[in-house]
């Protein structure tokens, strides 16, 4: 990529390409500009520019705002999260070769101009952006990226030769860059966990749980892998990130960690286990019971007896690796219909009969499987018991 400099306020500039011979008068008031090759582009009637930056070049093209000290109303950005950027540039640096990042977006306040390569309607977008070098870039979208990049770069400065698409639009005022800034984050929408954990392919955790709900036919058969809650009609009885969230609690690891393969082995046995020992799965594998009427008269169709039943399968796993087996079956002699209030009620459902799922409630709900399996409570689980006694939880 060839970045020129040039010292002069009004100049000539005489290239060739290898489309055509250009020439071309620049006017910008100013004594040094630098040129970028760029491809130009029209939104709601105004131009705008794409370019490549050198990832070496985003620290200083991009300079720190000096926004963060203003009050809202005075900003066109968000006061960056600077608790992100580890996790962003441990993101680039942890996977050099396979890395993605979508465009930087900026408002330029100074003078620009683009000079195409060819007056002919097919080149007459490609060309060459002039930017006067005492202009200001604000970023619009993409502050937390620009930040990461520069804490990459530290580590591993190979990475600066890479790129990055830069989009820029001329800045013309506040009350532009507020609206800018609202209107890319308008329609934004964070995908759903159970989608993350079904695209994430580096993820051990992720890719174990996708590996154990394809070998097991419930799981296949019944499990969201998009969604992360069901409606009350779903034909699906469990989602994705349910597995992932019990898995997680079964082995006591979460995202990024590294799974041995005893521990993978010990997840694939308990999920086979665990699916063949409760009556009611078994009865909707059959057509027997369907899953609506699963999740309106069992516990056993909601994330909070997933969540729970991992947090006994996980205690199992470190304290009975020899006998977990003959625990897990016994769950088949577990009443879990809702009608069992004198189990269930102010544990895994509310007085109304709503499904109430929060950390205690799913604490208390593993306390009542371990009592129905005869294993021992810990300090705090009898602790957390003494508090539903007298009505505080």
């Amino acid at each position: 990529m060839n970045y020129e400099f040039h010292f002069k306020s009004r100049y000539i500039i005489l290239y060739l390409s290898k489309f055509t011979c250009v020439i071309g008068v620049w006017l910008l008031d100013t004594s040094f500009v630098t040129s970028l090759p760029a491809i130009r582009g029209i939104q709601a009637k105004q131009e705008y520019y794409v370019v490549m930056f050198p990832l070496k070049l985003i620290p200083r093209l991009l300079s720190e705002s000096e926004e963060d000290y203003l009050p809202p109303e005075y900003r066109a950005q968000r006061i960056i999260n600077k608790s992100r950027i580890p996790d962003i540039a441990s993101y680039i640096l942890n996977n050099p070769n396979d890395y993605c990042f979508s465009s930087i977006t900026v408002s330029l306040d100074g003078d620009m101009e683009f000079i195409p390569f060819s007056n002919e309607p097919q080149y007459k977008d490609i060309g060459k952006l002039f930017i006067s070098l005492d202009s200001k870039l604000l970023i619009n979208d993409g502050q937390h990226r620009k930040a990461a990049i520069e804490e990459a770069l530290k580590v591993s400065p190979e990475l600066g030769d890479e790129t990055i698409s830069v989009v820029i639009f001329k800045d013309i005022g506040l009350k532009r860059a507020q609206q800018m800034f609202a209107d890319l984050n308008r329609h934004a929408v964070n995908t759903t966990t159970s989608i993350g954990i079904l695209y994430d392919h580096r993820d051990q955790l992720a890719n174990i749980t996708k590996q154990i709900v394809s070998d097991i036919p419930l799981l296949e058969r019944y499990t969201d892998k998009e969604k992360v809650s069901l409606p009350k009609f779903s034909p699906r009885i469990f989602t994705l990130n349910q597995i992932f969230n019990t898995n997680s609690r079964l082995i006591n690891k979460k995202k990024g960690q590294p799974i041995s393969g005893q521990e993978q082995e010990f997840l694939r046995q308990f999920w086979t286990l665990l699916t063949d020992s409760i009556n009611e799965w078994k009865l909707v594998m059959k057509k027997e019971l369907s899953p609506v009427e699963l999740r309106a008269n069992y516990i056993v169709a909601h994330g909070i007896f997933l969540e729970a039943i991992g947090i006994v399968g996980g205690f199992l796993f470190q304290n009975y690796p020899s006998e977990w087996k003959t625990f897990v079956k016994k769950l088949t002699l577990v009443d879990w219909s809702k009608s069992n209030k004198e189990s269930w009620m102010g544990r895994a459902f509310s007085p109304t009969g709503r499904i109430n799922k929060n950390s205690q409630t799913i604490q208390l709900t593993a306390n009542m499987i371990k009592m129905n399996l005869n294993l021992p409570l810990t300090s705090d689980e009898l602790e957390l018991e003494k508090f539903l006694q007298v009505g505080d939880v």
